[in-house]
């Protein structure tokens, strides 16, 4: 990312060197140099700290590599020309501000930032809800037209948030964590759902990047990001950052050891098959942990227990699960052969995944009996991913003749089609599994908003210490995200009515029309009266028009200090 000041170029006699790419001269520094004494030469290692000012050959406009390697170079901190907007979009703001209060941020946030950057760090996870961005660039845009966090609303520049986001230390984060965990009731029975995804990065130097298992390749280096979220009362808990090389299985142990230093004994896990090992369980055994885990209706461990008790409970009105429309029964049985323990087993079938399941099944295979027709007669070897489906003939040099379907095996995975089952390690109906599972969702939801509605699919940035920070920054927006969306959902259900703006994008869209004008006397006021659907929404977080009239109020108390140090543009 590069920075919207410029400052002189470093004047280090053989460090620095210009490389020119399509009109712009790139500077680079060598930071280092490695002499290989079996080649007997020496390799210079650098890096891009800034592209060349057009205007003059000796000035240059940084990038963060420019921070990291030149600190002591001041930059400006402050926009010595912006100007607040006359019209302020105050809506969602104080709405995400009554989340953070209620939650004591501020507060816990205040033991490890000073009072001036406390303000940035939580205007910048407000600004990537509303604007759904994480860029530092647009951030000076976004201050421009929305009232803030910081001291006298001053409006930082992309200087200054690439200086905060740099000298962001480790203690900081975990201190908030800490004290974020230990604020919880420990004494409460709670259920966590732990799940993680990974982030393409094309920063190679960064060091817990690496080449993994992405969910999506994109052939980009990955860091893995989990989440442990507290599904019985709906927040985020604490949040991991690892290479990208770790599977998830492999990770789950050390999440373990951390929920039971937070302090955290009577809980369960909530987790999808990616966790499964017969480790993990043991573990969370250890610990006295339970946990609801989900299992494919085809896998081998499960499928022998659909195939016993198929047919005695898909039609069974009394067997209904009426809130996900399906059927389900429990069972005991050991996960392993030598599990101590015995666990439960919650067999459900669907008709609508059965029908999906079964024609997704038919077309695999006809796809696959198609794709080897153009083969025939040649020499050849056949996919091994066929032998499941198929018997493969093939003449003695090795020439590929036909494909014979596995009758048998086709049929049994038709029947196990519809089918999946949770495991639990606690006694208790399938409705109970099922609809501990299904509060998993908003976990998973959490990551597709964290991707999409925080914009950190990408982290922008090119040190370790700034990518520490932005996603210590998202987790922050995450719970107060997290919060906003299930104050709508609630009120939603309550009100049994799915307004199509009660969605957490929607109603900021819509929030955001709530706006403030500076008049003739400098006062910012509201600009026009609360419509019926901000009201609707306000309701969802306890507000209403009293309420918003005082919240600007205060806004315009705040900026008036801020205001007399800006000469009237009219004047």
């Amino acid at each position: 990312m590069y920075l919207d000041c410029v400052v002189d170029v470093p004047d280090i006699p053989g460090k620095i060197t210009r490389q020119k790419k399509k009109n712009v001269v790139y500077i680079d520094f060598e930071y280092e140099r490695i002499y290989y004494p079996e080649r007997k030469y020496t390799i210079p290692k650098r890096v891009t700290i800034g592209k060349q000012d057009p205007g003059s050959p000796d000035r240059m406009i940084p990038n963060e590599n420019f921070l990291k390697y030149f600190p002591e170079v001041e930059l400006p901190l402050e926009k010595d020309t912006a100007r607040r907007s006359y019209t302020l979009k105050a809506g969602a703001f104080i709405v995400l501000r009554e989340i953070v209060e209620s939650y004591k941020l501020p507060a816990l946030l205040a033991r490890y930032f000073n009072p001036a950057d406390l303000g940035l760090f939580l205007d910048l996870a407000i600004y990537s809800i509303i604007c759904e961005n994480n860029a530092s660039q647009y951030y000076p845009d976004y201050a421009y037209n929305h009232p803030l966090l910081t001291e006298s609303m001053h409006l930082y520049s992309d200087s200054k948030i690439s200086s905060f986001l740099s000298q962001m230390t480790d203690g900081q984060s975990m201190g908030f964590l800490n004290d974020w965990n230990a604020a919880r009731d420990h004494r409460e029975k709670i259920y966590i759902s732990y799940d993680s995804t990974n982030k393409n990065c094309q920063a190679g130097d960064l060091e817990p990047v690496e080449f993994g298992h992405p969910k999506v390749d994109l052939g980009c280096p990955i860091f893995n990001y989990a989440v442990a979220y507290d599904t019985s009362n709906q927040v985020p808990l604490f949040y991991e950052e690892y290479p990208g090389s770790i599977v998830d299985v492999s990770q789950l142990q050390y999440m373990l050891d951390r929920a039971y230093a937070y302090g955290y004994r009577k809980i369960g896990f909530i987790l999808d098959r990616g966790y499964f090992s017969r480790q993990n369980i043991e573990y969370m055994d250890q610990y006295g942990y339970d946990f609801v885990m989900m299992v494919k209706g085809r896998a081998k461990l499960v499928n022998e227990l659909i195939m016993e008790h198929r047919g005695s409970f898909e039609e069974s009105w009394n067997r209904r699960v009426k809130a996900y429309d399906v059927s389900g029964i429990t069972v005991r049985n050991k996960l392993y052969e030598s599990d101590r323990n015995d666990r439960y087993f919650h067999l459900f079938h669907s008709d609508e995944k059965q029908t999906l399941e079964r024609a997704a099944l038919k077309a695999k295979i006809e796809r696959m009996a198609t794709l080897m027709v153009p083969y025939k007669g040649k020499v050849m070897s056949v996919p091994d991913s066929y032998n499941q489906y198929f018997e493969i003939f093939y003449d003695q040099d090795g020439t590929f003749l036909a494909l014979k379907e596995k009758e048998d095996v086709i049929e049994r995975e038709l029947k196990l089609c519809g089918y999946f089952v949770i495991v639990t390690s606690k006694k208790m109906t399938a409705e109970e599994a099922i609809t501990l599972y299904k509060g998993r969702d908003v976990s998973e939801k959490l990551f597709r908003g964290s991707k999409t509605f925080l914009g950190n699919k990408s982290l922008r940035v090119h040190t370790n210490e700034s990518a520490s920070a932005k996603i210590f920054i998202e987790f922050v927006a995450t719970i107060i995200r997290s919060r906003m969306y299930t104050l709508l959902k609630a009120e939603m259900v309550n009100n049994d009515r799915k307004a199509n703006y009660m969605t957490v994008p929607a109603a900021l869209r819509e929030l955001e029309k709530i706006e403030m004008t500076r008049m003739g006397d400098g006062n910012f006021r509201l600009s026009h009266a609360v419509t019926a659907t901000q009201k609707a929404i306000l309701k969802a977080f306890r507000l209403d028009v009293a309420d918003i009239k005082n919240k600007t109020t205060q806004i315009n108390e705040r900026l008036k200090g801020e205001l007399k140090c800006q000469e009237d543009p009219r004047s």
